[in-house]
């Protein structure tokens, strides 16, 4: 099958043959790709934003739709012939040993679930099943981008109704939480980012207000002027940025909360005033939005079909594995919605 494989920090993937385990072990699954997302821990991964990595080389992608081809034993929650999503937190089932594959009698490590590639050898709780008519190519958005966006709101900010949101960031993720925030009828909902269509985007999805930030030194009184002189009660990041960290702390309100989703690399610090953190304001990281897939997926499928969540729309660039490189430099453009790769197996 062919993969791209991260052989180097801050190098290109390599787009090559690997050979599959010969065999499953206990808790594993074959699955054959469809399609995958790129997110941004991906390219986190390809600079090496957490430090060094011990584990070249080896396969990337954490969101993404396939089908099952074989499963071994105890495996429970799938079977042969199932649609699945793919994602990186933990839902139902075993979590197995990681798989290694072959690349010409060098060994490529893998995580529980990766999804540039062609074929994958999954962790069973990284797999949940879907309905088979549901269309594989916006699947790969419940692996990642749509169910942070929606634990973000429901499960880290706890957005209440007619509370105000602020997102910093309109990219695959942030779209979806302003999606998140009008189900959960927030009010106002502030669209902040430095590209004019990504905001263009971002109305479509329910936010009341877009603000471009770029060479705008009055941002921080426009969004005061929209949700009040003492800050929003709910600031999300999603861009990672040290000083966008900085701001969106200090446009929260005495009350409110900072959630960072955003990761920033490693020894970009941040410095903020950290005394109303002793009272009743919150900074707090989020690690895909506490979401549970095996319980959160099913459900917001069905309020898919319900017409109350959209997906059409979010993707906005499709390429073949053998591009993948070029998509991860439009996802570093920062002007995509969100970015996958169709496989062509």
């Amino acid at each position: 099958m062919k993969a791209a494989i991260l052989t180097e920090l801050n190098k290109p993937l390599v787009v090559a043959d690997i050979a599959l385990p010969e065999a499953l072990s206990f808790g594993q699954v074959l699955v054959k790709i469809c399609y995958s997302g790129i997110c941004g821990a991906q390219i986190n991964e390809m600079e090496g934003a957490k430090g060094p990595d011990k584990f070249l080389p080896h396969l990337l992608g954490h969101e993404g739709s396939g089908v099952v081809e074989d499963i071994a034993p105890g495996v429970k929650h799938v079977a042969k012939g199932d649609h699945v999503v793919l994602h990186w937190r933990q839902g139902k089932g075993i979590q197995s040993e990681t798989p290694v594959y072959d690349w010409q009698g060098r060994k490529v490590n893998a995580g529980w679930v990766t999804t540039f590639n062609e074929y994958a050898v999954v962790s069973e709780n990284r797999l949940t099943p879907i309905p088979k008519d549901f269309d594989m190519r916006l699947a790969p958005l419940f692996g990642c981008a749509v169910t942070t966006a929606m634990g973000v709101i429901n499960n880290d900010a706890q957005v209440k109704i007619g509370q105000s949101v602020v997102v910093f960031g309109v990219g695959g993720v942030g779209l979806n939480i302003a999606q998140a925030a009008t189900m959960v009828s927030a009010n106002p909902i502030v669209a902040i980012d430095l590209v004019e269509e990504k905001l263009v985007m971002a109305r479509r999805f329910g936010a009341t207000h877009a603000l471009n930030a770029r060479d705008n030194p009055h941002l921080a009184d426009q969004v005061k002027a929209i949700v009040g002189r003492g800050g929003a009660d709910v600031v999300i990041d999603t861009t990672g940025s040290a000083r966008v960290i900085e701001s969106a702390y200090e446009l929260t309100h005495a009350d409110g909360r900072t959630i960072l989703v955003g990761v920033p690399r490693k020894g970009d610090n941040i410095s903020i005033y950290s005394l109303p953190l002793h009272f009743k304001k919150v900074l707090k990281g989020s690690h895909g939005g506490s979401c549970d897939p095996s319980a959160d997926i099913p459900r917001y499928i069905a309020l898919c079909r319900l017409g109350k969540m959209r997906l059409e729309g979010l993707v906005t660039d499709e390429f073949p594995l053998g591009g993948i490189n070029e998509a991860i430099e439009k996802v570093r453009g920062g002007q995509s919605g969100r970015v996958i790769i169709k496989m062509s197996n």
